[in-house]
């Protein structure tokens, strides 16, 4: 059974974050994430991993105003200089938080911007933001995020950001597979899991449709679980769903074991229509 970390952005959300902590561990977490840390001082995170024996295993760089709608700048001409500032800032809250990989958002294609200006910028931003990274011994992730909860989000299939990642050449680069947003663009889960595994540092969760709990969908989670320990992922599962009712109350999924995968297994269920928007 793989290893699951609470996303503290979406689950215990009743509870104000630095209290989320605590609802982690008491519901047997040894590890969270969220998207930011910015609005606390790494200090004071810091303090509630320690009390309650948490692990980080991930945050985002900074990206953007998230108030105002916006989802990462680094494909962003414009805005090369901010984005290079929150590398920076970044890297300053892993060292105090002892996380060992950082996700890049790429942001919504602004309009008017041609294709070639586009890649180019984020290709450039990656190259500059996996040096940096890598001189602070940490990986820098990249995430396709599906474009029918968020129009125009720039990075949002598994072929394109390995194609990236090749381009950029970065041995401390990967791609960040949130199975969520890949069933909804692209489905073939199980396959393309294996087939793309060596370029795949991190992986989140949630159902579809409705972003919910493992369970309450149409991705078949004990066969997919079963399947990652048999290609042999290692890593951390980010928990990365909004609770269909209240997060305590629908954990239940974390502790049924996952069945035995005989043999090569490939396939998925293939994409559904769109659901509800989601942050």
């Amino acid at each position: 059974m793989p290893r699951f970390a609470a996303n503290l952005s979406l689950l215990f959300t009743e509870h104000p974050f630095l209290d989320r902590f605590e609802r982690a561990a008491r519901s047997g977490f040894e590890a969270v994430e969220f998207l930011f840390p910015y609005a606390w001082s790494a200090e004071e995170i810091r303090q509630r991993l320690d009390r309650h024996g948490l692990q980080l295993v991930l945050h985002n760089l900074p990206a953007g105003d998230w108030d105002a709608g916006e989802r990462g700048i680094a494909c962003h001409p414009d805005r090369v200089e901010e984005f290079r500032a929150g590398v920076t800032r970044g890297i300053a809250y892993a060292k105090v938080l002892g996380v060992g990989q950082l996700n890049c958002l790429a942001g919504k294609a602004p309009a008017g911007v041609a294709e070639g200006l586009l890649r180019q910028t984020f290709v450039d931003n990656l190259v500059h933001a996996a040096a940096a990274l890598k001189a602070a011994g940490l990986k820098l992730l990249i995430e396709p995020i599906n474009t029918f909860d968020m129009p125009g989000f720039y990075l949002n299939r598994t072929a394109q950001a390995v194609d990236l990642l090749d381009e950029v050449g970065a041995d401390n680069a990967f791609v960040q597979y949130d199975l969520y947003h890949a069933q909804r663009m692209e489905g073939e889960l199980a396959a393309t899991l294996e087939k793309h595994l060596p370029r795949i540092g991190h992986i989140q969760l949630a159902d579809n449709p409705g972003r919910h709990e493992p369970g309450t969908g149409e991705i078949h989670y004990p066969f997919l679980f079963a399947h990652l320990d048999r290609i042999g992922y290692s890593g951390w599962i980010g928990c990365e769903y909004k609770p269909a009712t209240t997060t305590e109350a629908g954990l239940g999924w974390m502790r049924t074991p996952a069945p035995t995968v005989p043999g090569p297994a490939f396939g998925a269920t293939a994409p559904s229509a769109p659901s509800a928007p989601v942050v």
